[in-house]
């Protein structure tokens, strides 16, 4: 089903000087305009629900189970058959789109590797589009590198992991990209120049195109994708089903719609994954006006805060109910050099973590670096014989609404303050300068993480909660505070590369994000027209 769109409506932004011809076809433009043309103005009414729901939210209202759904909930349906090389998924490993990063993802031992064009990677037009070229040439098997500083080369080992991608969220738009005018979706451009250049190489290698659908927020965003995917799979001549999505709940609604999200992408999905990070940050910032609604420092709350704990049991015991995979989360942590104590502390974390997903019914777990595959694959190796654990039907969860929204225990500490302000220009710097992932005292940051930092210390100070030294946080602490952190920055930084960085914008976009009256959804969004 070939739609033929006029390549005249189809412009680009003033700041782009590459077109990447190899990429950008006419071809590939005609097809992503066609997916704008159909899906773009549902995809803006899907975001202008989201703002209503927020204004439920912020009157003291919770998410509940949806009462119009009771009927998909307690039917007995399952989704469509998983794919032979999706079977066993029992580590994963993620990060950027970079040529260096997949080569090493995907020689790392995992078994899958999920290329993320979202929260790990700055969607600069370079990175975006690069990203692309480095997708289809690793899928060609093509791919390599050679850096001549360290006198290294890289190439894909004989037997690699199997490729996942995630496009940008719903939120995010591709500014450099416009059709009649109008921004594209981040979304539909990752999804679609994905697609179109790599179904045929896949479908030739016996696979197909396999994604993570990120930052989901009710299953009517279930069913848009699933829309997409079929409107794709028709424009291609491919079968419908050939494209397969995991889910990554990393919303606090999604976990009210779990039943309802796989029901909408059946005949696409392949499992959900408890996408931690993003999780808390939304958890955080769907209540933030809620009374007397504070969460503690972001070290506090781990899975074994009731809330998490819950959230991932209910998605093990719906995923195996509906015959997909529930993955678990992402271990944080990377190698601590030069420190043997404080790397085995680490390791030692990631364990322990990964043992209590694999024994809580988990099919697989995530790392971010690829000297942890070893720790997670001996974890699952020993406690997960089989290529997963879809008969772990977990049906004696119980989970309530009111599990789902327990707001965990703890403190908040003038550290964990200042480590939250730390963070979030550090990584708001490097994220500037074009860096999605960054490695931050000695854990893998991205966008999830950050996003966490920063809105802690937006709701910390409108509620001008009392740390635990007895001192109110008040926006003249704040200061305070914010002067000290930056003032450390200055000095490891160094005057004279303070000048050089990108430093002052991102103090200025960190702080005017905690100032604001209004909170802003997304730290990314302002700071998107700075890269």
């Amino acid at each position: 089903m070939k739609n033929t769109v006029a390549l005249s409506q189809i412009s680009f932004s003033n700041a782009v000087t590459n077109y990447y011809p190899e990429i950008l076809t006419d071809e590939a433009l005609e097809f992503i305009s066609a997916l704008h043309e159909k899906f773009n103005a549902s995809r803006l009414a899907l975001l202008k629900r989201r703002e209503e729901q927020q204004k439920v939210f912020d009157q003291g209202k919770f998410p509940e189970f949806p009462r119009e759904t009771v009927a998909i909930r307690n039917a007995e349906w399952t989704a469509g058959a998983i794919p032979s090389d999706l079977q066993d998924r029992r580590v994963e490993i993620t990060g950027p789109v970079d040529r260096k990063m997949i080569i090493n993802a995907l020689n790392s031992g995992a078994k899958t590797f999920m290329a993320d064009l979202e929260d790990s990677t700055a969607p600069s037009w370079d990175n975006v589009i690069k990203g692309q070229q480095n997708l289809l040439d690793a899928n060609k098997k093509t791919i390599s590198l050679v850096d001549e500083a360290r006198g290294k080369s890289y190439q894909l080992n004989e037997k690699t992991a199997v490729l996942l991608v995630r496009p940008r969220g719903l939120h995010l738009n591709e500014r450099n990209l416009l059709f009649d005018n109008e921004e594209a979706s981040g979304s539909l451009v990752d999804f679609g120049l994905y697609v179109i250049h790599n179904t045929r190489v896949l479908l030739e290698d016996n696979t197909a195109p396999y994604f993570y659908l990120p930052k989901l927020e009710h299953y009517l965003e279930a069913r848009w994708w699933n829309e997409v995917f079929t409107f794709a799979e028709e424009y291609l001549a491919v079968p419908i089903g050939t494209f397969k999505a995991t889910v990554l709940v990393e919303t606090i609604t999604a976990s009210f719609q779990l039943d309802e999200i796989i029901y909408e992408l059946k005949d696409h999905i392949v499992g959900l994954n408890c996408g931690r990070w993003d999780y808390i940050f939304s958890y955080i910032k769907k209540f933030r006006n809620h009374e007397n609604f504070v969460v503690p420092n972001r070290d506090q709350v781990g899975m074994d805060a009731p809330f998490m704990d819950a959230y991932s049991k209910l998605v093990i015991q719906r995923c195996h109910k509906r015959n997909i995979l529930a993955i678990g989360g992402m271990a944080a942590q990377i190698p601590i050099k030069n420190d043997l104590e404080a790397n085995q502390a680490a390791l030692d974390k990631v364990k322990k973590d990964k043992e209590r997903e694999v024994k809580n019914g988990h099919d697989g777990t995530w790392v971010a670096h690829p000297a942890l595959v070893a720790i997670a694959m001996d974890v699952f190796n020993e406690h997960m014989p089989t290529s997963n654990q879809l008969d772990v039907k977990r049906d004696d969860v119980t989970v309530s609404e009111q599990d789902l929204v327990a707001i965990p225990q703890g403190t908040i500490t003038e550290a964990g303050v200042r480590k939250n302000i730390n963070v979030g220009i550090l990584y708001t710097e490097a994220w500037l300068r074009g860096h999605g992932a960054v490695a931050l005292y000695n854990l893998m940051e991205d966008a999830a993480t950050a996003e966490i930092s920063r809105t802690q210390v937006w709701q910390w100070l409108k509620n001008e909660v009392t740390l635990e030294n007895g001192k109110v946080f008040n926006l003249d602490y704040y200061q305070d505070l914010l002067d000290d952190e930056i003032e450390k920055i200055l000095k490891e930084v160094g005057e004279q590369s303070m000048v050089h960085s990108k430093f002052p914008l991102a103090i200025e976009l960190f702080n005017n994000s905690i100032r604001a009256q209004e909170f802003v959804e997304f730290l990314t969004l302002p700071a998107y027209q700075y890269i």
